[in-house]
């Protein structure tokens, strides 16, 4: 089992699409990348702990592999607004990648490029590689949050759409 951690936004989205996705055997809603230690969602929303809302994958490497992921991850967030999805801004909303090592990091660096040149977006990526530090398990609530929710307003007119949009470009 390989673990992946990704910030997109608001983690209810990320978290709502990778369960999705057949190989990940595991999301987790958490903070990492900042200074706090055992930081609160409310202290992360103030977005003076430095921290990323952000998923922690765990994923089986037969079934999926690393560059479906990031594939997904692309393509369902904006990875060319610094710190800001949709009406949420703030260094907790960026689009950020953890990466374990100097082989992952360069890998991840060649992916970015890669899509830079394709000129997939209309400007350049701005998602930060940022190495692995401690990851804080997000308060109860926030998991399955989608699930739990689905009529709470920002479900439907934010997370809803993405799963939707999801569903529909990765049927397989």
């Amino acid at each position: 089992m390989k673990t992946l951690i990704f910030g997109g936004g608001c983690f209810w989205c990320t978290e709502a699409i990778f369960k999705y996705v057949s190989g990940v055997e595991d999301v987790v809603p958490g903070y990492i990348g900042g200074t706090t230690l055992n930081p609160t969602y409310e202290e992360v929303c103030t977005g003076k702990t430095g921290h990323a809302e952000a998923v922690k994958i765990s994923y089986d490497e037969t079934k999926t592999t690393l560059s479906e992921l990031l594939k997904i991850f692309f393509k369902t967030h904006d990875p060319t607004t610094r710190n800001r999805q949709g009406n949420d801004t703030g260094t907790q909303y960026r689009s950020v990648i953890f990466y374990d090592d100097e082989n992952q990091l360069n890998f991840l660096e060649d992916y970015i490029q890669t899509l830079d040149s394709s000129d997939t977006y209309n400007t350049k990526i701005v998602t930060t590689l940022e190495k692995k530090t401690e990851f804080f398990i997000a308060e109860e609530y926030h998991h399955n949050y989608f699930e739990k929710n689905p009529f709470n307003g920002y479900c439907n007119v934010v997370v809803r759409p993405k799963v939707e949009k999801f569903r529909k470009e990765y049927k397989a």
